[in-house]
């Protein structure tokens, strides 16, 4: 059971970190370090008008491609806004961010658009990370080990807006050694000082930005520790707090089956009368029926173990 919760677990974590990165390489020849700077744009208004979906792809010579997609305020778009995107017509706007800048021209019509944009890395962010011990300069294991040009991760800082304030703010946590990585973790995710400092002051003084990103991802912070406490559960492992968040379990169903009689549980006990939907009446019919009131012979009576 546990370790098929462990799968689970990573799973989660992977695919939500697939999904926030929307980065696609494909292609034949994994090797190529030579990156075009240049690509193609689409995009669509979002939430009413308020958004615009921008989706960039860049491609190389050999067919590789490299895809970003992201939603951003018009505000953050220098020389387009919402009129322009909704009423149609040639445009030229850019994504100016410290990592880089990303010019694109091209042409809406009736909320979707399209056409070409041109990147340019800022060297002095990459100075002013290497400065600070992130070195944009060296591959990096979510573009797979590829020894491509820094331009890729380049592209990506710019896109998500990873900038050296972030950097500044993890390192003041006292955090330990952090990398490229985790800048973009920390970006995604939102992870910052503030939280590793409050996660650590709960009982969790070293976890690791992989930790913290689960964290996140299941919406794990100080407050749901102490009600994990509450609930008696104060000598967990951190892992036991991403099993609670995934099924779902609450001071009310804990409540529930202590007051059945199960009263000396583990998190591991409560997450497998979860996944089988063991509840207080079910509860009330095993023992009708003459069951032990124990974990693993009411699981048993739920898959029909025991049963003549």
């Amino acid at each position: 059971m546990s370790k098929n919760l462990q799968i689970i677990v990573r799973l989660s974590v992977a695919i939500a970190i697939a999904v926030a990165f929307v980065i696609i390489s494909t292609g034949t020849n994994r090797t190529d370090a030579q990156q075009s700077a240049s690509g193609e744009w689409t995009a669509s208004v979002k939430e009413n008008g308020s958004k615009l979906q921008l989706n960039l792809e860049r491609r190389t010579e050999k067919g590789n491609r490299n895809q970003m997609g992201q939603t951003y305020d018009f505000s953050e778009l220098q020389g387009l806004t919402a009129q322009q995107a909704t009423g149609g017509g040639a445009v030229r706007f850019s994504l100016v961010r410290e990592a880089g800048r990303i010019d694109c021209e091209g042409s809406f019509q009736n909320g979707k658009g399209s056409g070409t944009f041109q990147f340019t890395a800022n060297p002095v962010f990459v100075s002013a990370m290497k400065s600070r011990g992130f070195d944009f300069e060296k591959s990096s294991s979510w573009n797979d080990g590829d020894d491509r040009h820094s331009e890729d991760r380049l592209f990506a800082a710019t896109s998500l807006n990873v900038t050296t304030a972030l950097a500044d703010d993890l390192i003041s946590s006292g955090f330990g050694k952090l990398d490229v990585d985790d800048l973009f973790k920390a970006t995604i995710f939102k992870v910052d000082s503030k939280f590793m400092r409050e996660m650590k002051a709960s009982g969790f003084p070293n976890l690791t930005m992989e930790d913290l990103v689960k964290a996140r991802i299941f919406k794990i912070d100080a407050a749901f520790v102490t009600r994990a406490t509450q609930m008696g559960f104060d000598k967990e492992p951190f892992e036991s707090l991403v099993k609670m968040s995934i099924f779902k379990i609450t001071p009310e169903y804990v409540a529930e089956i202590r007051n059945e009689g199960l009263t000396d549980l583990q998190m591991e006990d409560v997450v497998k009368l979860r996944i089988f939907k063991i509840d207080a009446e079910y509860i009330r019919r095993a023992k009708a029926d003459g069951v032990p009131i124990e974990v693993e012979k009411l699981v048993q009576r739920k898959i029909g173990i025991g049963r003549n």
